[in-house]
Parts: C-alpha cells; sequence; structure tokens
C-alpha cells in the first residue's frame, strides 16, 4: 500500500516533465550539489549555508572542527577521540546518527554507531562546504534526520599544486600537499596526502594520522567520467573519563584505569562514477562507492577489533528544463548498499538497504515554485550475536518520506520559504544487538520536520532567518535506566523512546562594511524535550538552548588580514540526564583568532583557538553509578605556511 501510494502521489510530476520537454534550453550547473542536483542556493526550499574555500582561508583553520564549530546552529561533541556533529537538538552519541555527513555526495557515516572519520578529510582537499539545516529524508534517507554536511573535494580543473606545513601546540606538526594537472585531452588527475602528529591536549591521547587520495576524471560536452581510490590511518591514544574534581584538579590529566586504550582506524575506500548528458534536458549518471575499514582499540583495558565495508551504487537522472514560467528541476533514482560488520566480541550484522526517491521542483511562474518528492525505503538485517542472537535473527523493515515545500523570490535579494520535510533513521547492528529481554529489533524511528525561513541579500548584506519545528517518534536512544540485555557487559540498553520535539530558530548575518570590515552574527535557539512517558516536559540531554558566534574580518592591508570569533554553547543537562536530575553544565564562549598574511603565491597563518584558555566540558555521559567527562581543549596556537605553484 505504501508503495501504491508513493507512486500515485509522484506520478503527476513525470506528466508535468514531459509536457514541458517541448520548449526547452539547457543551462549549464550551477553551485550547490547537495540537492542532489545542482542548483543555486536560494533555489532550494531549504536553508543552506555554503562555506565557500575564501570562508575558510580567512578562518585560518586548520581542521573542521575549527572551521564548523557554531555555524548554522551546529553543536559539537568531543570525547577527545575525534569530533561529532549535531544539528537541530541531539546529542553526542545520537548525532553521528541523525546528522548525514557526506563527502562529494557518499556516505561518511558508518553502519555502526562509531562517529564518521571527520579527519580523513584535510582541508587542503576541500573546495567548499554544504550546510543544510533540517531533514532532507526524501532526498537521503537513513540519517539525514538534523541536517547534511556535504563536503565537496576539489575537481582537477587546473594544473598546479599547493604545499602546506604548520605545527604548534601540544607538539603538532602537520604537512599535506595537493597537485593536478592534464592528461591528455579530456583527462586529468588529482593527487593528494596528508600526515599529521601530535600529542593533543590531554595526555595519553597522541594521534598519528595520514591520508592518501588519487583522482582521473574524464570530461567531455556530454560525458563525464571518473576513478578515485584513498587510504586512512589514524592511531590515537584515548585518555578515558574523568571526575569533575579530576577536571577542576588538572584537566589534562588521563584516566589512569586507561593506561593502555587506544583506538586504529584504517580505511580504504574506492569511488567511480559516470555522467551522460543524455538531451538537452535530461542527464543520466551513477556512482559506485565501496569502503572497508579495520578498527582495533582497547577499551577500558579489554582489546576488540572491528571490520566493516560499505558498498553503494546510486544511478539517478536529472533534468533541468526551462518553460515559460521558470526552471523546472527533477531528479529521481536509487539508492543501494550493502553494509556488513563484524565484531572480535562474536557480533557480526549484514544490512542491505534498498531505496527508491523522485523530488521535483516546478515553477508555478517567475517568481512562485513548490517542492514535492517522496522516497520509500526497505533494510533488511541479518544480525549474529554469541549472547543476544547466537542462532542470528533476521530483520526486515521499512519507512518512507514526504515532501512539500514553496519557494518565493518577489525580488532578485528576497526569497521566502516553507517546508515539510519527513525523516527517518535504522537501527545500527550496535543498537539492534544490545536491547532489553524480550526486545527483537528496534522499530524504525520517524519524524517530520516543519519549516518557515527568510533570506535577504542585498549588495553588502547576507540574512537568513529560519524558524522549524522537529517531532520525532520512536526515536533510537541509549537509556542507562533500561534493563540490561541478556549477557549484556554494563547496564542501560537501547531502544525506542517516547516522543520528542524540538522547537528552533536559527539566524544568519553576514555584513560588509566596507573594503576593510566584515561582519557577521549567527545565533541558534532550540527549546528540545520529551512529549510522552515519564520523562514528559523534561528537557532533552546536551542540547544547548542558546548557542551563537560572531566574527570580524579586517584587511588591514592588501597583504595582511585579521580574523576574530566567538563562539558560544549554552548550559545544558549531561548526556543521558534524561530526568533532568544533576544541575545543567556551565555555558562557556572560546575566542579564537587567525593573522593571515599573503603574497603572490605564499600564504602563511597564525591561528590561536581558545585564545582565553577557557575550561569547559566537551562531552560527558550520565551514570547513576558516577558521571564522566571529557575536557575540551586549552589554547592553542598554530603557525601554518602553504605555497601554491
Amino acid at each position: 500500500m505504501k508503495k501504491t501510494l508513493l507512486a500515485v502521489a509522484l506520478a503527476p510530476l513525470c506528466l508535468q516533465s514531459q509536457a514541458f520537454a517541448s520548449d526547452t534550453t539547457h543551462q549549464e550547473d550551477e553551485l550547490v550539489v547537495i540537492s542532489r542536483s545542482i542548483k543555486e542556493p536560494l533555489h532550494i526550499a531549504a536553508n543552506v549555508n555554503v562555506i565557500d574555500s575564501y570562508d575558510i582561508e580567512k578562518s585560518g583553520a586548520t581542521n573542521l572542527t575549527e572551521l564548523l564549530r557554531g555555524r548554522s546552529g551546529i553543536q559539537v561533541s568531543d570525547s577527545n577521540s575525534g569530533p561529532v556533529f549535531a544539528m537541530r537538538g541531539f546529542s553526542g552519541s545520537q548525532a553521528a546518527n541523525n546528522t548525514l555527513i557526506l563527502v562529494d555526495g557518499r556516505r561518511l557515516n558508518n553502519i555502526d554507531i562509531a562517529a564518521p572519520s571527520i579527519s580523513a578529510i584535510p582541508l587542503n582537499q576541500i573546495e567548499r562546504i554544504e550546510l543544510l539545516s533540517g531533514s532532507a529524508g526524501v532526498l537521503y534517507g537513513d540519517q539525514a534526520v538534523g541536517g547534511v554536511i556535504n563536503i565537496v573535494t576539489k575537481a582537477p580543473d587546473s594544473t598546479g599544486g599547493n604545499l602546506r606545513l604548520s605545527g604548534g601546540s601540544f607538539n603538532t606538526y602537520e604537512g599535506q600537499g595537493d597537485v593536478s594537472g592534464s592528461l591528455a585531452d579530456d583527462w586529468r588527475y588529482y593527487l593528494a596526502g596528508s600526515y599529521n602528529q601530535g600529542d593533543n591536549y590531554r595526555d595519553h591521547n597522541a594521534n598519528e594520522t595520514g591520508s592518501i587520495l588519487g583522482r582521473v576524471q574524464y570530461q567531455t560536452e556530454k560525458n563525464q567520467f571518473f576513478v578515485e581510490t584513498s587510504y586512512y590511518d589514524n592511531r590515537r591514544e584515548l585518555a578515558g573519563s574523568l571526575t569533575l574534581d579530576q577536571i577542576n584538579e588538572n584537566p589534562r590529566q588521563a584516566n589512569s584505569s586507561n593506561s593502555k586504550d587506544f583506538n586504529h582506524e584504517k580505511t580504504t575506500a574506492a569511488r567511480a562514477g559516470y555522467q551522460h548528458q543524455l538531451t538537452e534536458d535530461w542527464s543520466l549518471g551513477a556512482d559506485l562507492n565501496y569502503s572497508d575499514t579495520d578498527v582495533e582499540t582497547v577499551s577500558w583495558g579489554s582489546p576488540g577489533k572491528n571490520e566493516r565495508s560499505l558498498l553503494e551504487f546510486t544511478p539517478k537522472a536529472v533534468a533541468n528544463i526551462t518553460t515559460d514560467k521558470g526552471k523546472l528541476n527533477i531528479v529521481t533514482g536509487l539508492d543501494l548498499s550493502r553494509g556488513e560488520s563484524e565484531f572480535s566480541s562474536g557480533r557480526s550484522n549484514e544490512q542491505n538497504v534498498t531505496s527508491i526517491y523522485v523530488q521535483a521542483n516546478i515553477p508555478q511562474n517567475q517568481k512562485l515554485s513548490y517542492v514535492i518528492g517522496g522516497r520509500y525505503a526497505e533494510a533488511k538485517d541479518d544480525l549474529t550475536d554469541k549472547s543476544v542472537y547466537p542462532n542470528g535473527v533476521k530483520l526486515d523493515q521499512d519507512a518512507h518520506a514526504f515532501e512539500l515545500g514553496l519557494n518565493y523570490r518577489p525580488s532578485f535579494e528576497h526569497r521566502v520559504y516553507l517546508r515539510a520535510d519527513d525523516n527517518f533513521r535504522f537501527a545500527k547492528v550496535d543498537e539492534q544487538a544490545y536491547t532489553s529481554p524480550g526486545v527483537v529489533g528496534l522499530k524504525p524511528q520517524t519524524g517530520r520536520s516543519y519549516e518557515a525561513g527568510w533570506d535577504w541579500n542585498p549588495d553588502s548584506h547576507s540574512l537568513r532567518l529560519s524558524l522549524y519545528r522537529l517531532d520525532l517518534e520512536d526515536e533510537i536512544v541509549f537509556d542507562p535506566s533500561a534493563e540490561k540485555p541478556v549477557g549484556g557487559a554494563f547496564n542501560g540498553a537501547n531502544r525506542n523512546a517516547d516522543a520528542s520535539r524540538r522547537y528552533g530558530v536559527n539566524f544568519a548575518w553576514d555584513w560588509l562594511l566596507n573594503d576593510m570590515f566584515q561582519f557577521g552574527l549567527e545565533y541558534s535557539y532550540i527549546d528540545a524535550e520529551f512529549t510522552e512517558g515519564a520523562n514528559n516536559g523534561k528537557s532533552l540531554s546536551w542540547v544547548a538552548e542558546h548557542s551563537g558566534r560572531g566574527y570580524l574580518s579586517v584587511d588591514i592591508t592588501s597583504n595582511w588580514q585579521l580574523f576574530t570569533e566567538a563562539v558560544y554553547t549554552g548550559e545544558r543537562f549531561l548526556e543521558g540526564d534524561n530526568a533532568n536530575v544533576d544541575p545543567k553544565l556551565d555555558d562557556y564562549i572560546l575566542g579564537n583568532l587567525a593573522l593571515n598574511y599573503s603574497r603572490d603565491v605564499w600564504l602563511a597563518s597564525l591561528r590561536v583557538d581558545n585564545l582565553f584558555d577557557e575550561q569547559y566540558v566537551s562531552s560527558g555521559f550520565y551514570s547513576e553509578f558516577g558521571n564522566g567527562y571529557y575536557s575540551g581543549t586549552g589554547r592553542a596556537v598554530r603557525l601554518t605556511a602553504s605555497y601554491s605553484f
């Protein structure tokens, strides 16, 4: 029935596209690819923010955490092992499964609950970052709940390269390099590599990280093909959690119980893609992605191994049709994936997900268009766990999503939009295998997002204002008070939580005062609470009600530029404190500063993070037997120099 309703609802889109096809001209692709079709941000009925290469350069940031903290309402959680980005009100442990992170449209999220490896993408490989705040269940399906972060890497469009060296606090040293050029007519290549080592802020927290990437691309007027391979290796010591007294005494110390703990991840990935301009209006394309990861860990003294792989095939068709009413955009396709994971603890899973989707942006006139779309997805799990499912269990689940939006541009400077979008996510292998006795398979998490927004873009300003509501049912969470699974190693279990809702406001303003000064402010308000069950009316844990960011960029001379930034994170309950028992953690402000110098092909930057050495908790977990806290990084200085050729 669901499939039939979806087909009936979307059939008019195909008919309308055929009716428009007689009067068309081809238009070159424009800017934002997060829509799975390439458009300008203001032509998408959603809150989209683009961080381009100039923004990255002027910030002086040396990694994605520094760059994204506080932008588009992003709240960062870091247990001193790698950051997790939360959009629209999720805790640190939930954010990894409710914020979808893409690299050139390829999923970086894992089949298990491990957070995506953000350090696998050095800044020297990034052309721009597209942030879509809010649900994108129709376009991306599983896990696109709070938002989507699409990292667009450099394409081999020119001949040249860049070398970058940096060093700074905590014995940190890093080298990055990339080069691109022509192999023959229509054939180009891109090579990149990076190496980073450092002790990091806390004791027993050193890392050694390296990555290499190679890409060959063929492009003509009608055809584009690429093949790419990469390797990522990251070994990091784990410092463990502390008590508040220990943090106040010495936030840099390690937990003595974690003196041998570490995490070593090695990932090999390969991608290939082809796109063909079938007609003046329609293009066909497909990407084939494969990644294989080996993880070796010691956690609280216990060794473990995890092997996981993911194979994706994503064919799609895109139409850009010019009509007398405006541009008609259609994107439709299949998302097919097969993920496998195997743990040394005796747990394994194979998950196959099949999705079909279609979305159309239909013009009513030159100023008004509406968006309609739908997706249907099936997930099949073949799960084994030596304690809970020693004989194995098969799970077969499905979910669907619909979208409806309006986009109104009364003038070139103004845009108003309304949007409703469903979202869902399927439980990960770790979650399905650690449930209370009698629970065989967690239900898919489902929800719906409503949003209204206004953009104003005169010559010297850029202002974005949005209001939203996000309702979730059967939210997949770890509940420390739930009954422990059979053979469970620790108290609590994963379960489908009571319904919750999040209200919010996002405000962003960038102002180019004159040729010398640029100023910006961002503010995010989230009212997140349970709406059912024993915790009805209680605040969701680890969600700061208020957060924001302000910056000032000054072009001192033609060669010197100063960038200052303040990022605010408000009070919040410790993660897992769903009954709001303990007091909230203190709010904090991180001040950052960068002094940049550029001349011809040379660029140098001095960046200071946490300028005033603010002491704060970057991650923490509530427990009846004693809370665990992770301290945020203190003042850090980094000097970077790069040469372009």
